[in-house]
């Protein structure tokens, strides 16, 4: 009997290591050393908008892994968060020493629910966000009121207002993290909700004044990338410069 008394009592102790090691905070991510990058799919969870840039971040050597979202990436944005923070913790739990965050259009909202809520957010180094809807999407309200039962969970957490959207902290966390938005978006609208305060933004015809990106392009856009790229490094952000048009563009070239 005393020897079942204490088979037990490892078995419990090995078990609450377990769910410490499960659920412990990481360390906060040195700015420094760059780790994998997590990219987060738009509304509909479509993972081949991300297939090209994924192909170049892997050959600029960095870990690249494409969420997987659940419900279709339609359902419930809290979920999505969760599922952004299994993705980052089973690549600590790889060795990674950092992850970075790329959210397209709805997966940058996505991305700031679960920066506000995840065990595993600590970890973020840096956060680009491409078209997101970072204060909401009128589409996603007109679609919510004109039909409502084909907007699903996620197209009503979009809408401008939401309960959602209002409970998440009034203040970003305390990481660099860039917006890149396009005047020419025709999904999120107004394009400026995509800047949310606190936190910096870029208008794409600020930097090349003759582009034309649509929404669907943001993740495959030579501009875009290029300044994807830039953000994901250790210097500073990038900013609006002119300037550098050219040079950016080059820079996202697929094999560039």
């Amino acid at each position: 009997m005393l020897a079942l008394l204490a088979v037990a009592a490892v078995v419990a102790v090995l078990v609450g290591v377990g769910v410490a090691q499960e659920y412990r905070v990481p360390p906060r991510a040195d700015p420094d050393v760059p780790g994998a990058v997590v990219l987060v799919p738009g509304y509909g969870g479509n993972r081949a908008a991300f297939i090209g840039l994924t192909e170049r971040l892997r050959t600029e050597g960095r870990r690249a892994v494409i969420v997987e979202l659940p419900s279709g990436g339609t359902g419930d944005l809290v979920a999505q968060g969760a599922a952004i923070d299994d993705t980052v913790r089973g690549l600590l739990d790889d060795g990674e020493p950092s992850v970075d965050v790329v959210g397209y259009s709805a997966g940058g909202v996505a991305t700031r629910v679960y920066l506000d809520r995840g065990r595993t957010a600590p970890a973020v180094r840096r956060v680009v966000t491409l078209g997101s809807p970072l204060r909401g999407a009128e589409l996603a309200a007109a679609g919510g009121a004109l039909v409502p039962g084909a907007c699903p969970r996620a197209c009503q957490q979009l809408a401008p207002g939401s309960a959602l959207l209002s409970g998440l902290a009034t203040a970003p966390p305390d990481l660099p993290w860039v917006s890149l938005w396009t005047a020419d978006d025709e999904t999120v609208t107004p394009p400026e909700s995509a800047e949310l305060p606190g936190t910096d933004a870029i208008r794409l015809q600020d930097v090349c004044s003759d582009a034309t990106i649509v929404h669907s392009r943001l993740p495959s856009d030579p501009l875009a990338v290029g300044l994807v790229l830039r953000a994901l490094g250790t210097g500073p952000l990038p900013t609006a410069d002119p300037d550098q048009c050219d040079a950016l563009r080059s820079e996202g070239e697929s094999g560039a």
